[in-house]
Parts: structure tokens; sequence; C-alpha cells
């Protein structure tokens, strides 16, 4: 459907950030939050960021998930140090919390744990874009792990 394409959570088969062409990457290791739910220790993973002729494309990879869960990413405005990332980062401040004006990743963990997926809205982040946090979709209070990106 034309125009839905920046409203799109994410696509385990799309082409990844840290392989589009002509885009400047950067990545970002994920660590474990305090507020992460009982049974997350092990989470680990990352995150890539780039910004090139086709808008900011945004790649997470994880393991250590619940199998078969759901998860959903934010770009967030702070670094993971400030507030676990503190509030999303959004392209029109105060705007809707939702795509195109946040950048989503919605993921289900396959069966070892693991989930990946990758999404592209068409306007660039800039630096503004600070770090992404993942949380249980059920429970997006409970952030599970943070990764700046190191611009």
């Amino acid at each position: 459907m034309a125009g839905m394409s920046d409203k799109a959570m994410g696509d385990p088969s799309a082409t990844p950030a840290y392989k589009m062409s002509g885009a400047t990457v950067v990545k970002g290791t994920f660590t474990v939050l305090d507020t992460r739910p009982p049974g997350m220790d092990d989470v680990k993973g990352n995150a890539w960021l780039a910004q090139g002729p086709e808008g900011t494309t945004v790649t997470v990879s994880l393991t250590g998930l619940k199998p078969g869960h759901v998860y959903m990413a934010h770009l967030h405005a702070q670094h993971c140090s400030d507030g676990n990332g503190g509030s999303h980062f959004q392209f029109d401040k105060g705007g809707a919390a939702k795509p195109p004006n946040e950048i989503h990743l919605m993921f289900t963990a396959d069966k070892s744990g693991m989930g990946m997926t990758t999404v592209t809205n068409s306007r660039k982040t800039g630096k503004d874009a600070l770090a992404v946090v993942v949380h249980p979709n059920e429970a997006q209070d409970n952030r599970i792990a943070c990764a700046d990106f190191d611009f």
C-alpha cells in the first residue's frame, strides 16, 4: 500500500542495516538493564543504524530471549546510561508515538531464543537517535536491554 512503508515494524528477511549500500552505519552492543524481567539475564546482541539514500534502516539481533515470545524495540533519544535510554526518539518531537514518527521494530524469538529484524524509515535520524531499547511486547515498562550507537 502506497505510503505505508514507514509504518512497518520489521522484516527479518530485509537487507540488514550493516549491509546497506552507500549508507553510513553505526553499531551498538546490547547490555541488559536492571529493569529486565526475571529470566532475561543472558540476553545479548547487537544493533545497527544505517543512514543513506533510503533513509534510516535499523537492525536488531539478540540471543537469550524466551522462545516464541514477541519483543518490541524502539529508538531512544538518550544514551543507555541516561535513564535506560530515556524517551523514544521522534522525528517530530511531541508528535505521534508510533511509526512513521518513531522507529519501532517488532519480532518473535525463534525456538533457540534468537530474534532479528530490520526496519526502514524514509527519514534520517541524524545523530539524535542515540540508542535502541528492547522490551517484551506484553510488558513494555520492562526494558530488557539497551544498545548505544557509536557515532
